[in-house]
């Protein structure tokens, strides 16, 4: 029998109790209803059939250095290296819609991303990169229509089809209501940009995926993995209604939508929670909105979680990166980026981002894990797991719709990640969660000497940048583009297509969002 001093180890992260054995009898398996094959209906086994035996996932390496310059040539090194996909940080103005000289965005010009002013931002950033060859996953939320107006700009000017152009643009609005924080306007204006990305892709863009629906910043906040699943496609369902509301064909937009989702360190409840959440997703969407079998497949992209690094002996974050990366690829993972282990301290540096993208290629080639589809299928424990995660994750979907779905029920689900949160920590001060290097295996170390950039300089070598680029355009005819932003906006129109316009007449960032803002006012909380 386990002592009551260490009961506390044998529960998961989601306070799931585990027991010592299983057996057949706990895995009540409907071999065709529950698991189906590879590739088929309900996806539990991964949504292609020869996954990586027929191509691995893509390798991105999330990235963002002050200047574009600086972000440019770390992702020309990556790339050079094996990454196969770009995944782009942006700085705190640019995902909050200010220009890198507003007294607001002072002392945080470049400090957690790139900062994007103008289109000549965007030109430097993928200078050399071929963009109808590879991937570019954009983490950018309230602004996303300006960065993907951006985004296809720079495209347009090289002559590359729209129609070539594939990644992902976050386009998450509703995660950041309840947990991130980087919103800019109410919640149904917000929505309506959602949507607006939602239909210019569909008709311009069909390689592209228009939102990345991301359970991975609400899990960074504290929730568990089962808040993870359900928060998520309840979130996912409520972008799926408003589309439809507007007007759009399931079945044109539900094939690009993508996800988001974390990987931390209970490897098996992790490998079980991605397993869930397509077999969720699959019956929600077939059930719900009488969806195909393509608009039903669950397609994520991974990163470990940056929540679990400690900046006590960090070189440990190498093992628990390792560990994270091996559940997502047997959780059956489409892209995956793996943190740095000196992230808990500072920006990567390039050896720590080079050894984890080298941790991925190893367990791409090395480690067996990719050789077989779905290679924990008829693991009694796992498939018991997976059951669990996806009933306690159905009990918090039906409160979401009690309370109206997922925009009405925002303060209840950043409620219950602040409680999951708070449990976490008390535990982890009590000791009942262990954390080595930081309440068991301590030891007394030598902190790593990271060099950080001088953001002050880095601040006013952008702001030049940008004043240089405001004195050269015509601003007559950046005044006739910001206007029909404007017209645009409220006769109720797409919105892309004329921010596409003025982007590319050197229209800033912050002035796009300060005209959307002068309508529809600031969110002001719920």
């Amino acid at each position: 029998m386990d002592s009551p001093d260490r009961e506390q180890r044998f529960r998961t992260p989601s306070d799931i109790k585990v027991r010592a054995v299983y057996g057949p009898a706990d895995a009540e398996l409907d071999p065709s209803g529950d698991l189906g094959e590879p590739g088929s209906f309900p996806y539990t086994r991964g949504v292609y059939a020869d996954m990586y035996r027929g191509r691995p996932w893509t390798m991105r390496q999330y990235a963002g250095f002050g200047t574009a310059a600086e972000t440019n040539a770390r992702f020309r090194f990556l790339l050079e290296q094996g990454q196969t996909g770009l995944s782009v940080a942006f700085d705190l103005p640019t995902q909050m819609g200010l220009d890198s000289d507003d007294p607001l965005a002072d002392g945080e010009v470049g400090r957690v991303g790139v900062a994007i002013d103008t289109l000549d931002d965007m030109e430097l950033l993928f200078d050399r990169i071929p963009l109808d060859r590879v991937s570019t996953s954009m983490t950018i939320n309230a602004t996303a229509a300006v960065l993907l107006g951006l985004y296809v700009a720079v495209a347009d000017n090289r002559g590359i089809a729209r129609d070539r152009l594939s990644g992902t643009v976050q386009n998450d609005i509703l995660k950041e209501f309840v947990a991130r924080g980087t919103y800019i306007y109410p919640v149904e204006s917000s929505l309506r940009l959602v949507t607006d990305i939602f239909d210019f892709c569909a008709r311009d863009m069909p390689r592209w995926n228009s939102i990345s629906i991301s359970g991975y910043h609400m899990r960074e906040a504290g929730a568990t993995a089962v808040q993870e699943i359900a928060f998520t496609l309840g979130n996912a369902r409520e972008y799926v209604r408003r589309a439809l509301d507007r007007g759009l064909e399931l079945e044109q937009f539900a094939p690009r939508l993508s996800f988001f989702f974390a990987a931390h360190n209970d490897l098996f409840e992790e490998v079980a929670k991605f397993r869930a959440a397509r077999r969720l997703w699959a019956r929600m969407m077939r059930e719900e909105f009488g969806a195909s079998d393509k608009s039903a497949r669950l397609r994520f992209h991974t990163q470990t979680g940056g929540s679990t690094l400690t900046a006590q002996q960090p070189l440990n974050n190498v093992v628990r990166v390792a560990v994270q990366a091996l559940a997502a690829v047997l959780g059956g993972t489409q892209s995956l980026h793996t943190n740095g282990y000196d992230e808990a301290l500072a920006l990567p540096g390039a050896d720590a981002a080079l050894l984890a993208l080298r941790t991925q290629q190893v367990i791409a080639e090395e480690s067996g894990a990719a050789s077989t589809v779905d290679p924990l299928a008829g693991s009694w424990y796992v498939e018991w797991l997976t059951d669990e995660l996806e009933r306690r994750a159905v009990r918090y979907l039906e409160q979401l719709d009690e309370l109206g779905g997922a925009a009405a029920a925002i303060p209840f689900m950043s409620e219950e990640i602040h409680q999951a949160a708070y449990r976490w920590q008390l535990e982890l001060e009590s000791g009942a969660r262990q954390v080595v290097g930081v309440n068991c295996y301590e030891e007394a170390g030598t902190p790593l000497d990271l060099p950080q950039p001088d953001f002050g300089v880095l601040g006013r070598e952008q702001t030049a940048r940008l004043a240089a680029v405001r004195a050269a355009r015509d601003d007559s005819v950046v005044r006739t583009a910001l206007e029909e932003i404007r017209r645009t906006a409220v006769a109720g129109g797409n919105l892309v297509p004329p921010i596409v316009d003025a982007v590319k007449v050197r229209g800033t960032l912050g002035e796009i969002s300060g005209i959307l803002k002068e309508l529809w006012g600031p969110y002001q909380g719920a």
